[in-house]
């Protein structure tokens, strides 16, 4: 009896359990969505999806494609909370509820914005360099491909697209065009650019920026444009460090070397970067002018370079952070090599040696402060650099030699000392969901003192000295409307120079100049999908002469070439326009582009002869303004 009534139960039991309703059973869920950057609007691939339970228990995660799209499934039913995890983005975080009546739920375009305590936290070299396009720059992270390009950044920028630097004068140029600003850390240098790249090691740099039409925000020197030159700034908790080292064979075997640490801990973050390279360079070369004059040269250039940077941020409490740094550049060159000259039936006209040593030493000292305000990209900062540059230089030259014992009689000594104040005060209000105001003030004062030393026949000694003051005001609004974005903007300045000309024996020559300018600039962005981009920009730019345009010192620069600036140089104008178009691919994107430039008083070289050259093959290098 007791075993019937058992099987009774048993039976009981699993027919129950056959009898239940299949729709009762919970059914897992899903989420899905795009992951875009939420200042350019491109889209991010390989973001991490973490999907937790209440407890802040991981049940299930994924990965965001190569159109930042993602979708994650098998999420059990109830609330759940999906964190949108980045490296150098917040985190964007919400609770999801998947029932039996909503399981698929689509979250739309979830934008991330970069986090600036942990934007630099991670300093990944990658095999190869990626191109970035944002909405008014490319970006170029360096990777291992570019750093080992050449040892300095002169031939790691040659190997970027659109740049192109001159393996002889050291020249820098972009899209063709050689009036281009460059930029260390957004910030101007007093080295001439030429010198400046050839001093920078090409493993001390993390990314290139290329502005080629810049907005009101920015200085409006440069026709062609800006290249901001980024070096690394690690920013890992606790104590960090790398070592890079590099040999480069050719003619001669060049070293290279740097080294980047940093110590983080609470709210301080001190950072340190050092690059070192050296070794010589060898120049020939042959130039045959029918009928006039062939010359032969040959050229060694022995240089050693010393970078380093020093530099803490600290994070005084959520809403304000001070940081400083300083850059200090050493740099020594030697250089010697000989020219001969023969006329048009091959005799020696000149047999030149030469031997020029210089140096410098380049001081850069910046201290910034950033507050936020409450609302979110609300916010004040203000920034003050100061930078010097001292310059020394020996030339020895033997154009002039004494027949009777072929001594050297010809030397230039030259001094050249320069000095830069910034000082720039930016506020950023996003007034409304879809609208941006930003309005700024700035101060430069540029000191330049130059000293010749000469023995130069018909010559004296003399000197130079030329300031800058420019004083800056700009505003830009930038909106949204749907799937169109605009931003218009305008830059004041008021530029005054005053230059002044001493020689010995000579009255002084006085050189002086105000204009006042407005530079106007807009852009339009429209997206008239996620896959296609149009971009429209317009901006006034300005080249106003450098030192060495204006410089009157007479100053050796080929064996039939000497270099003499012109003071009454007058600024050129620049009305810009560019028009692009982005098309995203499988693997990447195409952009294709044209632009358009009107220039007033173009400053261009000019030669003539050299009037006070006996023998009358010597000509004259100066600048002049053209219509």
């Amino acid at each position: 009896m007791k075993k019937i009534i058992l099987l009774f139960i048993l039976t009981f039991s699993v027919s129950t359990y056959a009898q239940m309703d299949k729709s009762k059973i919970a059914k897992p869920g899903s989420v899905s969505g795009k992951v875009v950057d939420q200042k350019s609007k491109e889209p991010l691939p390989y973001v991490n999806i973490v999907i937790k339970d209440t407890a802040k228990k991981i049940i299930t995660g994924g990965i965001t494609d190569l159109d930042g799209k993602f979708r994650v499934k098998d999420i059990p039913e109830g609330i759940s909370i999906i964190e949108v995890q980045f490296i150098g983005y917040k985190t964007h975080s919400r609770q999801i509820n998947i029932t039996s009546g909503n399981r698929r739920i689509n979250l739309g375009t979830v934008p991330l914005s970069e986090d600036s305590t942990t934007l630099d936290e991670v300093v990944v070299r990658a095999e190869t360099s990626t191109v970035v396009q944002k909405v008014d720059r490319k970006v170029i992270n360096v990777g291992k491909d570019l750093t080992s390009a050449g040892a300095t950044a002169s031939e790691l920028l040659n190997n970027v697209q659109s740049v192109s630097v001159d393996s002889q004068s050291g020249n820098i140029s972009l899209r063709g065009n050689e009036n281009v600003r460059v930029l260390v850390d957004g910030k101007p240098t007093n080295i001439p650019a030429s010198q400046l790249l050839k001093q920078i090691p090409s493993t001390s740099i993390k990314s290139v920026e290329l502005i080629t039409n810049p907005s009101a925000k920015y200085n409006p020197e440069g026709m062609s444009g800006i290249i901001n030159i980024v070096l690394n700034k690690n920013a890992n908790m606790g104590f960090n460090g790398s070592l890079n080292t590099g040999v480069e064979a050719g003619h001669y075997v060049r070293y290279n070397a740097s080294t980047n640490m940093n110590y983080k801990t609470g709210k301080v973050n001190f950072f340190g970067n050092y690059g070192y390279n050296s070794g010589e360079r060898y120049n020939f070369g042959y130039v045959n002018r029918a009928g006039v004059n062939n010359q032969d040269f040959i050229f060694v250039n022995d240089n050693t370079s010393n970078l380093l940077k020093l530099g803490a941020d600290i994070y005084l409490d959520d809403k304000n952070t001070l940081s400083f740094y300083t850059t200090q550049n050493w740099f020594d060159s030697n250089a010697s090599g000989r020219a001969i000259i023969t006329d048009g039936v091959g005799t020696i006209i000149n047999h030149s040696p030469n031997l020029q040593k210089s140096e410098s030493t380049n001081q850069t000292y910046n201290v910034n402060y950033k507050h936020d305000f409450d609302k979110k990209g609300h916010n004040i900062e203000f920034e003050a650099t100061f930078s010097k540059n001292d310059s020394p230089q020996r030339l020895d030259n033997s154009d002039l030699i004494d027949p009777n014992n072929g001594s050297l009689n010809y030397y230039n000594n030259i001094n050249n000392n320069r000095k830069n104040t910034l000082v720039n005060l930016d506020y950023t209000n996003p007034i409304s969901k879809n609208g941006k105001l930003e309005l700024g003030l700035e101060y430069r004062v540029n000191k330049t003192d130059n000293t010749n030393m000469t023995n130069q026949v018909g010559f004296n000694n003399s000197s130079f000295t030329y300031d800058r003051d420019i004083y800056s005001a700009y505003a830009n609004y930038g909106h949204k409307f749907g799937k169109v974005t605009m931003q218009l903007g305008a830059r004041l300045e008021q530029y005054e120079i005053k230059g002044v000309f001493n020689q010995t024996g000579q009255p002084s020559a006085t050189v002086t100049d105000e204009i006042f300018t407005v530079y106007p600039s807009a852009f339009f962005t429209y997206n008239p999908s996620d896959k296609n981009q149009w971009q429209f920009s317009y901006s006034r730019r300005v080249d106003r002469p450098g030192i060495q345009q204006v410089n009157p010192i007479r100053e050796w620069s080929t064996p039939l070439i000497t270099s003499v600036g012109n003071p009454d140089l007058v600024p050129q104008f620049t009305n810009s326009l560019e028009v692009n178009y982005t098309r995203k691919i499988k693997k990447g994107s195409v952009t294709f582009g044209t632009f358009y430039r009107n220039i007033n008083d173009v400053i261009n070289r000019a030669t003539y002869k050299d009037p006070s050259d006996p023998s009358n093959v010597r000509q004259i290098l100066t600048h002049a303004n053209f219509e």
